[in-house]
């Protein structure tokens, strides 16, 4: 393989869906819609289906879920 071939060390384009993502362009790395992170595709855990976005960790997907107003028994400004 040269380094023309393969995945190398770009931002991958993802379709995100539930359990599971689509592979839209590959990459190696996806980036926190909270933090900036890069996050490796072997590590991603955590991602929102409506808003189609990743997040490097549960605090940072918990945090855009309090700024989306959708968690239960939170008063939406």
């Amino acid at each position: 393989m040269n380094r023309f071939e393969g995945a190398g060390f770009r931002e991958a384009k993802l379709r995100y869906l539930d359990g599971d993502y689509q592979i839209i362009t590959s990459g190696s790395f996806v980036i926190c819609a909270m933090t900036g992170a890069n996050i490796p595709l072997d590590e991603l855990r955590y991602w929102s289906v409506a808003r189609q976005e990743p997040y490097a960790d549960c605090a940072a997907s918990l945090e855009a879920d309090k700024r989306a107003g959708i968690l239960p028994n939170q008063k939406r400004a």
